[in-house]
């Protein structure tokens, strides 16, 4: 809009007539306007000079999460310049006079001047006019910009048309090509008629040959039958000059009455036999017209046969073409394969010369690599004893200094002295120094994370060096790590406890460090009281590694939040990890941005001296739940944006496969019967997959399944007790079976009820990963954190599945027949003992120390079985026969080897029948056997696996006892191994 359009009227100045709520109504007419044009971004500075926002106004419009637009953020910076009065007014229209000159007009409706006289006065004059040049500056930089762009468009454009003409001529070659095969299309339509034509003629001239060859046969027929009848009559009548002439001659000889009699009988006789002869007779006749009809049908034959041979001989010679077109192309391919023969042969010869070159710089670099490899190893030797020797330099140095901080503290009179980092350890006793602690190399806590780390190492409060820190770097240490929590120490405090740090005991400084860190927290001001924390529910706790870093991006929020549990309502579990799905409306929760999707990594709350930091990373449904619902005030919640698995997990819950997020499989540790509601029937040590920690219309249960032995597949699903009410249950069966006992009662049980598993780990459960419980020791009567005998008890204990190989080792219990039964079973093919190894003392202490030895030979005290000699056997193929005890099966599956337990179980009648054959040939007595048969069998159920028992009653011999082990053999290596972590 040119400014002879525009009216011309009052400038700013001139408009200073204008009423505050004139120049507000003018504004708001054209809100709307102004809010989709402005960008906040280029009038924020020109307010901020004129003094009418501040830059906390300025972060929270251009930086704030719940402006999710441009004109969202303008329609605040309205408002806010609204709270300014008539300077927000003015200064908002000079800026719109200065950036954007259309909406000025079209908004004031006059035209804009920018000379500095006509400005309102809110900016001084020198500093108006440096911002109108940085304002000029930029406009010309825009400008220029926009140039550029137009440049660069207008080459863009004059490539587009280029490639628009070549299109347009490529659209109207294929236009051309489009008619030429309508032509040719139908050219080929008219000539695929005409050949149905031909042929269709061709069909007639072959029907009208065929009845010309049928109308020749009859009239060949015709002319034959007239022939002969032509012969007949012929015939016929020269019978007939014959007799009239012999007639004559009768008559004209004088003959006597006899002589005539017997001629006349004579003649009548030759006239009876010519009529006979003359006459055919119809059988004669059916043959001869048969005969005929077979001609016919013959002929016609013949003709069609000849008409097949006709085409069959055409089809022939096309063939015929065709394979000689065929040999061409072959004969071509041929010689072509011939040629790249030649050319894969020399390349192969080229490729193995290149091989041979590769190979030998490839041993030159292993050549090179153990040479580096030994520089290395000696400059380690070196670096140790350097160290060793820097070590022993800084204890004197140290020893020297605090003697001499000694002596000074002596002579100094005056009642001020400062205490030196080196004599602050020796306050009360002067003369006695505590020990320091040597140096050690720290162990890798995350390599694949060290170059992130990088930064932080350099910008961290910590030391890396041996020196010792002074004074000023305790004292930053001391406020970094024990300053009250905040949403602004929220990074350190995530980069801390992203890790989980399991104590070295071998380590006597960490016992100082925990101490020093208690005294801190006591000199804290923000800390009320003492600071332990609450115990865990016993349910589902796995034991977090000890040294997992929370990857991705996690956004970490605090908040005042009263029955978190309520304002939030939550999807997923262990396998997929827990996500928020639905925010209360007007809660705080929604109002500090929590949003559906965002995946709950971590859990922070203190609440009545109590503090509690929950991991949800990895925790089942109702752990998440119950973390939620104990939060009931200020707590510090860690989201990490995580849409795509959100989605996933919505699409799985909706399909009828998944109901929940939760899988895991578990061991049971009781029989639970059957029950209403469709209750899962369970035994005891049966594998259960959960798949549900919170179904749908349940209480205190979980969705379970039956596992398939040898694969990993669900069978019957029902629900079971949750941790909670299996641990009641599993109790409850304890107390009854010591009732049974204690009253003399002895009921025969076929099936065992219940396997007694605990844990040193008191006060929380092994199976719940999500909590980290640091406790404080209390002695109070009525502290609840306080662990009770019966949480040690575990109803269901968590176990991971394996795939051992093909030939697992078998060990045969219990120990005094496993012995005997040995050697018979290494006898089979397929089996072979485990043989002892000869070890010098040095190196039965080095294996020893690597767990390498199974266990020491009882003939020999120098042989020892050792996890060589079972990988030995292993490797041929074959089952290792192991004659060893119980000790061995945690060694083995350090080593990932899963033997196949089998224990037979023994009673006095089942010894008798060993004690003639086996027995006493050994040397073996029956109370022996039962006496170590009871002895091991109840350490069975602290194996952290799964055993065969053989009862008593399935064999009858020995070779009975070895065909039902050669058959459990065979049914136990087709199953899933599954393995119980450790649980001490």
């Amino acid at each position: 809009m040119s400014g002879e359009c525009v009216p011309d009227g009052p400038d700013l100045k001139e408009m200073s007539d204008y009423s505050e709520e004139d120049l507000w109504q003018l504004i708001n007419d054209n809100r709307h306007r102004i809010s989709l044009s402005v960008r906040p971004c280029r009038l924020m500075p020109y307010l901020r000079q004129a003094r009418v926002l501040t830059e906390v106004d300025e972060d929270e419009i251009l930086s704030s999460h719940n402006l999710t637009n441009r004109t969202m953020r303008t329609s605040y910076m309205l408002d806010l310049l609204g709270t300014q009065g008539r300077n927000g007014a003015v200064a908002l229209l000079e800026g719109l006079m200065i950036h954007y000159p259309t909406i000025y007009t079209q908004v004031t409706g006059r035209t804009p001047n920018t000379e500095p006289s006509q400005f309102s006065g809110l900016i001084k004059y020198s500093e108006l006019t440096e911002y109108l040049i940085r304002a000029v500056t930029g406009m010309q930089k825009e400008l220029q910009e926009a140039r550029n762009e137009a440049g660069q468009l207008g080459a863009r454009s004059a490539s587009l048309e280029s490639e628009l003409s070549q299109l347009v001529e490529q659209e109207k070659d294929c236009r051309d090509l489009q008619s030429d095969y309508e032509r040719m299309r139908k050219h080929l339509a008219a000539a695929h008629r005409e050949v149905t034509k031909l042929k269709d003629e061709k069909c007639d001239v072959y029907v009208r040959y065929t009845s010309a060859i049928e109308e020749k046969s009859a009239v060949n027929i015709r002319n034959r039958d007239l022939s002969l009848q032509v012969y007949q009559l012929q015939t016929e009548l020269q019978k007939a000059e014959s007799e009239s002439n012999f007639q004559k001659r009768r008559s004209l000889r004088c003959a006597s009455p006899a002589e005539t009699q017997q001629l006349r009988e004579e003649v009548s006789a030759l006239r009876r036999q010519l009529l006979e002869a003359e006459k055919f007779s119809p059988a004669r006749e059916d043959i001869l017209v048969q005969d005929l009809a077979e001609a016919l049908d013959g002929r016609m034959e013949l003709a069609e046969q000849l008409k097949c041979y006709r085409e069959e001989s055409e089809q022939l010679l096309r063939e015929k073409e065709e394979i000689l077109e065929q040999k061409e192309r072959v004969s071509l391919q041929v010689e072509q394969l011939t040629l790249d023969c030649t050319m894969y042969k020399q390349k192969s010869t080229v490729i193995q010369g290149q091989m041979r070159e590769l190979q030998a710089e490839r041993d030159h670099a292993y050549v090179s690599r153990d040479e580096a490899q030994a520089q290395i190893a000696r400059s380690l030797a070196e670096k140790d004893t350097l160290r060793a020797h820097l070590v022993e330099l800084q204890e004197r140095i140290f020893t020297l200094r605090s003697q001499q901080g000694t002596r000074r503290d002596r002579r100094d009179t005056s009642g001020g002295r400062e205490v030196s980092w080196e004599s602050s350890s020796s306050e009360d006793s002067p003369c006695t120094t505590a020990p320091r602690l040597r140096l050690r190399r720290m162990p890798a806590i995350n390599p694949a994370s060290c170059d992130d780390a990088a930064p932080e190492r350099i910008d961290s409060f910590r030391s890396y060096t041996a020196d010792p820190p002074c004074s000023e770097s305790l004292r930053r240490r001391d406020e970094t790590l024990y300053e009250d929590s905040s949403l602004e120490m929220t990074d350190t405090e995530s980069l801390l406890d992203d890790y989980v740090f399991l104590p070295d005991e071998n380590c006597k400084g960490l016992q100082r460090t925990k101490a020093y860190r208690a005294t801190a927290l006591q000199r804290t001001p923000s800390t009320n009281g003492s600071t332990k924390r609450t115990s865990p529910p016993p349910f589902l706790v796995r034991s977090r590694p000890p040294a997992i870093r929370v990857s991705a991006r996690v956004l970490t929020i605090s908040f005042q939040a009263d029955t978190l549990l309520s304002q939030l309502t939550v999807v997923g579990g262990n396998k997929t990890g827990v996500f928020v799905h639905q925010v209360m409306e007007g809660s705080a929760a929604q109002g500090v941005g929590i949003r559906p999707g965002s995946q709950i990594v971590q859990v922070k709350y203190e609440q009545n001296q109590q503090s509690l930091s929950m991991v949800l990373v990895d925790s089942t449904l109702e752990e998440a739940l119950w973390a939620l619902d104990q939060v009931r005030g200020f707590c510090h919640i860690s989201l990490r944006p995580s849409q795509d698995a959100y989605e996933t997990l919505l699409q799985q819950l909706q399909s009828t496969h998944t109901n929940s997020g939760d899988s895991f499989y578990v061991r049971v540790n009781l029989a639970l019967p059957s029950g209403p509601g469709g209750a899962l029937v369970v035994s005891c040590n049966d594998i259960l997959h959960v798949t549900n920690t919170q179904p749908a219309g349940t209480e205190d249960s979980w969705r379970a399944s039956h596992v398939y032995p040898c694969q990993l597949l669900d069978l019957q699903s029902g629900t079971v007790p949750n941790y909670y009410r299996a641990q009641r249950l599993l109790i409850r069966a304890i107390e009854e079976m010591s009732f049974q006992i204690k009253m003399g009662r002895k009921t025969p049980e076929k099936q065992k009820a219940v396997r007694i598993v605990s844990t040193g780990r008191q006060g929380r459960n092994p199976l719940w990963m999500s909590v980290e419980n640091r406790q404080t020791p209390s002695t109070e009567p009525g502290d609840a954190s306080a662990p009770r005998g019966c949480v040690t008890l575990m109803p269901y204990t968590l176990v991971t599945p394996h795939f051992p190989p093909v030939c697992r080792p078998i060990l045969l219990l219990p120990t005094t027949l496993g012995r005997i039964l040995d050697k018979k079973m290494a006898e089979w093919q397929g089996f072979k003992l485990c043989e002892p190894e000869v070890l010098t003392p040095t190196e039965h202490a080095a294996r020893l120390q690597r767990s390498e030895v199974l266990e020491e030979c009882e003939q020999d005290g120098n042989q020892s079985y050792t996890l060589q000699s079972v990988e030995k056997v292993m490797k041929q193929g074959i089952h290792c026969v192991l004659p060893l005890g119980l000790d061995c099966v945690r060694r083995l599956h350090r080593a990932e080897i899963f033997p196949i337990i089998i224990f037979i179980t023994q009673t006095a009648r089942s010894a008798r029948k060993l004690r003639s054959k086996l027995l006493h040939r050994h040397g073996r007595t029956e109370e022996q056997l039962l006496a170590c048969s009871q002895s091991e069998e109840p350490l069975l159920d602290k194996l952290p696996c799964l055993y065969r028992h053989v009862a008593p009653d399935s064999w009858c011999d020995t070779t009975a006892l070895m065909t039902s082990l050669r058959t459990i053999i065979w049914e136990e290596q087709k199953k899933i191994v599954w393995v119980e972590p450790d649980l001490w």
